[in-house]
């Protein structure tokens, strides 16, 4: 069994690339994060402040449901949690995500892809949600060459 679970979300498979790039890179098992109701283009244009991707990020308590709770998060000591940034934070799904298993005790580090942002303050953020947790800042990796992926994910 490996120690290590990459546990993403992908809204439009920008993430999903990079995830099973890093899973690669460490042999470790890879968990995707699905919402039960998919998000369509629409739901993701930013530009339109009526879109479920934009109600959603004005509203922090918005937690988008989980299409399974079946992430086998108990077996592993470290998670790495990749997802989009979404106005300089990470996407609400990943506030359900924590807040549906326990993951105290766990080390959960962060990648992202972005289009221009960094963290900004997802961690902040985050901690609330997994508060028993040791959450650090990783990478945004569609910044990164596959040779720069797997640097830093040896060096985790």
């Amino acid at each position: 069994m490996s120690k290590t679970l990459v546990a993403y979300f992908s809204a439009s498979g920008v993430t999903a690339k990079k995830a099973k790039s890093l899973a690669e890179s460490l042999s470790a098992d890879i968990y995707e994060i699905k919402p039960k109701i998919a998000y369509t283009k629409q739901d993701l244009n930013w530009m339109n402040p009526k879109s479920r991707s934009s109600l959603e990020m004005k509203d922090k308590s918005s937690r988008p449901e989980l299409n399974d709770s079946s992430a086998p998060v108990k077996e592993y000591d470290t998670i790495l949690l990749g997802f989009p940034i979404w106005w300089y934070v990470a996407p609400t799904i990943i506030n359900t995500f924590l807040e549906t298993y326990d993951f105290s005790g766990k080390t959960i580090v962060l990648f992202a892809t972005s289009g221009g942002s960094g963290f900004g303050k997802t961690v902040e953020a985050l901690r609330p949600s997994a508060p028993n947790a040791v959450i650090k800042e990783g990478k945004i990796l569609n910044r990164l060459s596959e040779a720069q992926i797997m640097e830093w994910a040896c060096n985790l």
